[in-house]
């Protein structure tokens, strides 16, 4: 079984966790590690053969273009994770719209190649953003991985399916959410990040084995460069729970990700893509409170 493997490149004072300790305007006189950071991961992918897929913020293109051409130029996948991680559900229709084509541009320009994926930031798309995946479609994107079917403080959509689905009628859209396991009658998350840091190892395997092995599908694993940084700087000021969150076990990232990488099979989220299409769930099967009737009419 073929999984995805992804990559949502951010700096370690972009994360959601963050997001009201460090404030946007002064984002370019902190330290920035993401280029170092996203090369150590290009390493690990390089030690192991894998290829994966790069949701990038416009953000970094715009300001490191030669890490988005050395990533392309690696054989992995860019896409994008819009421009600067505003969650998707704090945006009008308009703003995103804007927020999907100027993080494009940049992407684009910087690694030459066409962006056909996008992931929300924190996954903010969600039963408040019905319109969101209708303007992914009229924009031209291939797929979105950006809905998380679970409960959970900073985002969720508990509602929508665990699997692959077609959010759009008439369009070839897929939406691939972040995956999930089945524990005890409840639907967890398990797709990485956080959960695959703070959580002991024998965790994900189980999971992802779950999801290949019972559900028969692909899973779709995400992290980010800035969880293999241990040295990155402290944000004193941040919540006890999001220092938890985003401090807890880095040390021990690099050594999990050799591990995962190692027990399954990996590749880009667009080759998952075009194997889950054909069986990727119709929209007129889901229900209306998934996707609300205006948008599926």
């Amino acid at each position: 079984m073929l999984n995805a493997l992804s990559v949502d490149v951010e700096d370690w004072f972009q994360v959601g966790a963050f997001e009201h300790s460090i404030a946007r305007g002064t984002w370019d006189a902190l330290q920035h590690r993401v280029e170092r950071n996203s090369d150590a991961v290009l390493g690990l992918l390089d030690e192991t053969g894998i290829k994966a897929t790069f949701f990038t913020l416009g953000w970094v293109a715009q300001r490191y273009p030669a890490l988005i051409r050395r990533i392309a130029d690696a054989g992995h996948e860019i896409a994008s994770h819009g421009y600067d991680h505003r969650r998707v559900f704090t945006l009008s229709p308009q703003e995103f719209r804007d927020d999907l084509k100027k993080s494009r541009d940049l992407i684009e320009n910087a690694c030459k190649k066409s962006v056909v994926g996008y992931r929300a930031p924190s996954f903010s798309i969600d039963a408040r953003t019905p319109w969101a995946h209708m303007i992914l479609a009229e924009e031209g994107y291939a797929y979105s991985s950006s809905v998380a079917p679970v409960k959970h403080d900073h985002y969720g959509w508990p509602e929508a399916p665990r699997f692959a689905f077609m959010p759009v009628k008439g369009s070839d859209l897929v939406e691939l959410p972040v995956t999930t396991a089945r524990l005890g009658g409840r639907i967890v998350a398990a797709g990485g990040g956080g959960f695959f840091r703070l959580l002991p190892y024998g965790f994900s395997r189980w999971a992802i084995r779950q999801v290949n092995q019972a559900d028969k599908r692909p899973a779709i694993i995400y992290f980010h460069p800035w969880e293999i940084d241990p040295d990155q700087p402290r944000i004193a000021s941040a919540p006890l729970k999001s220092k938890i969150r985003h401090y807890s076990n880095l040390s021990a990232m690099a050594g999990k990700l050799r591990k995962l990488m190692g027990d399954f099979e990996w590749g880009r989220v667009d080759e998952i893509v075009a194997r889950e299409r054909a069986r990727a769930l119709p929209v007129n099967a889901l229900a209306e409170s998934v996707i609300p009737e205006s948008v599926v009419q």
